[in-house]
């Protein structure tokens, strides 16, 4: 019983601790790189004041008199700055509050821990960004900023925690003591060189920390006398402080005032739940970098505080409290504190488009270097097949903005940068009216939708017109004669791709310009080998067109000799391999002597089957379970294989070349062993033109991995040479379409190409046997390119963008050949030749997503999987 009493008690000790490790954890990373606005601040120094406790409308509103309890306050709105509101986030407490204005992040939940006095994990801040920091006020509030400060430059000066009585008569002495403190510091400082000196650089801020309002609403409610006359004596102290500073600084202007509260508080003296009395605070603003006021005849809010403070004829700006961080730190120059999630409120900014936006723009990568760091902590401690990246942030979107708001800010598009409705406005008029225009002539449903679609589409062609601009502008750096060039042989391509759906010799006349290629440039005198052997691969892959469509005239010795053509190259690559001692793993042999005995066995299944049918003896079952098992480790064997581009290549191309054999019946066994060659070699060749071009250096193939995480930031920008790229991909994909028999009629295949896995008729099986057959080709294509991407440090996006263009251009040809009269064979091909144009680029992000699980998993024939990285 003691026993089971005991492991009942552990039970629910571990229950009640773990809501804290799962609850209340402190979000806040570490091991950010800071970030500041690379442009001179407006101001030299910042005075912030903090009045503790005071409401938005208590300030703002006027009395029975019709008068301002802050009358300092309210000529600055009126004459010198900007205001608003700023919206607190519960708790509406003090440490959370000033942490949100000064480090500019919410609470932080682990605080629990320290019984919500203080934060358990230390920040950053703006007085730590800061190159000094003197504060005066509250021994609760001033301590928690110099605690976490790296080194010593934020100096406090605070009264004796005594002297916050809430039963005291007179809680405004509180307020008095800072306003005083600070005149004494600065007429000592003119005695003293050391602090004189300190005090006239720049990146300085002054905190001046209010704590008597905050005291009397707990003590008298702030709808007490006392409360209302504590914020008079707060104004007539700002104004003498804002004073001496102008005098002290000789009016220099360079130093900006914020005014503002923590939190608010409720009718009856209490704060930290979230009703607007207590998360509505004041936000005043002026000096150096900060808008004057502006005037307005209406304004927009959820709320009538502007007509009940008689305030509506000037601009309200309103923010959210930890927009105040980055606004301080913009102004002043300082690098963003590290943990702010605060977005710089740039309304509040008189400064130059130029600034606003580089501001905006450090902010925006202040902010995502937190995601960032977050997202590897996380990545790190999560198996790589559980760990979902978020979509909207990934690697390449981020590029992506970041590179186009830099490219905005080049070219001085700060409108671009900035939010902006025209744009979407606009086309939403123009939507309407086409929609209109239909309507009233009482058409279809389908003509709204060809009517409609382009409007999106323009819409989203003009967002990104900068981009358009920069390719427009590229363009015309190339001479004319070149230009045109390009133009016509980019022209002749594309109708060579387009006559070979109808003409399979075609793509032999292309493969033949391919060979030619190499011959025309620079490569031969650079690489003569490799110019030699893609020459010579292209002719040999340019005979499968001319041949017979398959299944026409079956022939078995040429698949055994397709099978013994694999095991001499097996063995050649074997050996090769064996004599890299320090590369070659003993696991890694053993992966490839397996999959020669996987080709050797589908070699004598493919033989002992032709027996047996012509001798009328059916399909063997040992042969079927042979069959149907080398089927089921081609997809999973690969990943047993090493990283290493070469190796992993090859390993894929033995894997399903021994597949292939089994659904092979006569020369097409050869094909995909001829593709892959040439596509190695395009591998070599892809690195010896980017060499050439001096965009990077060559690798070594046996160098370089394939890596499931690939860095964004070793992405190349587009060339024109990457046409050509995504060119010869889909022509090497129409090549696998057509270089053996027209798939766009299922009269092009023969049944007996299944007969190694059943012979019992299964429309659906069969079918599906013929598609893997089909799509071999394709997937050794797409694994070739996925090291060209590699080894040319492309962006698969960008190439999907060129592959949409070409085969949209493809589409057109087709879509203006559809038929609807002749024979159904006619009929029929006009229409499979459209939607397999439509559909590549669809199947193209189907085998690239199958191409990359081959190329970049790894699993070990013991342990768990592993990820590989370059």
């Amino acid at each position: 019983m003691l026993l089971f009493f005991t492991l009942g008690l552990l039970i629910h000790f571990v229950f009640f601790a773990s809501i804290f490790d799962i609850y209340f954890t402190s979000p806040l990373v570490h091991g950010m790189t800071p970030q500041f606005t690379p442009l001179p601040p407006p101001a030299r120094r910042l005075v912030l004041f903090v009045a503790d406790g005071l409401r938005a409308d208590t300030l703002y509103e006027l009395d029975e008199n019709g008068t301002s309890r802050a009358p300092f306050i309210r000529n600055i709105i009126m004459h010198e700055g900007s205001w608003g509101i700023s919206h607190t986030r519960v708790p509406t407490e003090s440490r959370p509050g000033h942490v949100a204005l000064i480090a500019g992040f919410y609470e932080d939940v682990s605080a629990v821990a320290k019984g919500w006095k203080e934060n358990p994990v230390e920040f950053d801040s703006l007085f730590n960004e800061s190159k000094y920091t003197w504060s005066w006020g509250s021994p609760d509030i001033l301590p928690m900023f110099a605690k976490g400060a790296s080194g010593d430059h934020v100096y406090t000066y605070s009264y004796d925690a005594k002297r916050e009585d809430f039963g005291a008569q007179d809680a405004t002495k509180l307020d008095t003591w800072v306003f005083d403190n600070v005149k004494d510091f600065f007429r000592h400082a003119r005695n003293n060189q050391s602090l004189f000196s300190k005090i006239n650089e720049e990146k300085i801020v002054f905190f001046l920390h209010l704590l008597g309002i905050d005291t009397n609403g707990h003590a008298h409610r702030p709808s007490s006398r006392d409360y209302k006359d504590n914020i008079k004596k707060v104004d007539d102290g700002v104004k003498e402080i804002v004073s001496m500073f102008n005098h002290f600084y000789g009016n220099d202007g360079k130093t900006t005032f914020i005014f503002t509260s923590d939190h608010g508080m409720t009718d009856w003296g209490s704060h930290g739940a979230g009703h607007p009395s207590e998360t509505l605070t004041p936000l005043v603003t002026w000096g150096a970098g900060i808008n004057y006021p502006q005037r307005v005849s209406a304004q927009q809010f959820d709320d009538s505080f502007l007509k009940e403070w008689r305030l509506e004829n000037w601009k309200r700006l309103d923010v959210n409290q930890a927009d105040i961080a980055p606004l301080m730190t913009s102004l002043i120059g300082v690098p963003f504190p590290l943990n702010s999630v605060g977005i710089l409120p740039v309304d509040y900014l008189n400064n130059t488009d130029l600034f606003k936006a580089e501001s905006m723009f450090t902010n925006a990568v202040q902010i995502l270097e937190q995601f960032k760091v977050k997202m590897t902590q996380k990545k790190e401690v999560t198996l790589p097949f559980l760990f979902t990246p978020f979509k909207l942030l990934s690697d390449s979107k981020q590029f992506n903005i970041l590179r186009k708001a830099r490219s905005y800010i080049k070219h001085r598009k700060f409108d671009e940068v900035k939010p902006s409705h025209l744009l979407p406005c606009s086309f939403v008029a123009i939507g309407i009216l086409v929609a209109f225009f239909l309507l009233i002539q009482a058409c279809p449903w389908t003509y709204y939708v060809y009517g409609l679609l382009p409007v999106p589409i323009w819409y989203a062609v003009l967002r990104e017109f900068q981009v358009v601009q920069d390719l427009v502008t590229s363009l015309l750096t190339y001479p004319l004669s070149h230009f045109v060039g390009y133009l016509l042989v980019f022209t002749l391509g594309i109708e060579v791709l387009v006559l070979s759906f109808f003409y399979r010799y075609m793509l032999t006349a292309g493969l033949t310009a391919f060979a030619v290629w190499p011959f025309l440039t620079r490569l031969w005198t650079r690489a003569k080998v490799t110019s030699l052997s893609w020459a010579f691969f292209s002719v040999l892959l340019a005979v499968f067109p001319l041949m017979p469509v398959v299944g026409r005239k079956p022939d078995i010795s040429l698949v055994m000799g397709a099978g013994l053509l694999v095991l001499l190259l097996s063995l050649c690559v074997v050996t090769s391999l064996m004599k890299r001692k320090d590369s070659f793993r003993k696991e890694e042999l053993l992966v490839h002597l397996l999959q020669v005995l996987s080709t050797v066995l589908s070699m004598y299944v493919v033989y002992s089957t032709q027996s047996s049918l012509l001798r009328k003896q059916g399909l063997p079952l040992m042969n079927q379970v042979i069959s149907w098992a080398t089927l089921a480790s081609s997809l999973f064997v690969p990943l047993l294989s090493s990283p290493a581009v070469f190796q992993r290549l090859f390993s894929i191309l033995l894997s399903l070349m021994s597949t292939y054999l089994l659904l092979s019946t006569g020369y097409e066994a050869v094909f995909p062993l001829v593709l892959s060659c040439l596509m190695f070699v395009w591998i070599n060749i892809e690195q010896e033109t980017l060499q050439q071009s001096g965009v990077c250096c060559k690798q070594k193939l046996t160098s370089i991995q394939f890596s499931y995480n690939t860095d964004i930031t070793q992405f190349r920008q587009l060339y024109l040479d990457d046409i050509r790229r995504a060119f010869f991909l889909v022509f090497f994909l129409v090549t696998a379409f057509f270089g053996t028999g027209n798939i766009a009629s299922i009269n092009s295949f023969d049944l007996a190409s299944v007969y190694c896995f059943l012979t019992v008729f299964s429309p659906f099986m069969m079918g599906a046997l013929m598609m893997w057959k089909i799509l071999i080709p394709f997937v050794l294509v797409m694994c070739a390119f996925e090291a060209v991407q590699l080894t040319t440090q492309l962006s698969s996006k960008s190439l999907f963008l060129i592959v949409l263009v070409i085969s949209d251009i493809m589409a057109l040809h087709f879509f203006f050949l559809v038929k609807d009269y002749g024979s159904w064979l006619d009929i029929g091909t006009s229409i499979s030749h459209y939607v397999i144009v439509m559909s590549m680029t669809i199947f193209l992000v189907f085998l690239n997503g199958l191409a990359q699980l081959l190329t970049t998993k790894k699993l070990r024939l013991c342990g768990k999987p592993k990820s590989h990285f370059m």
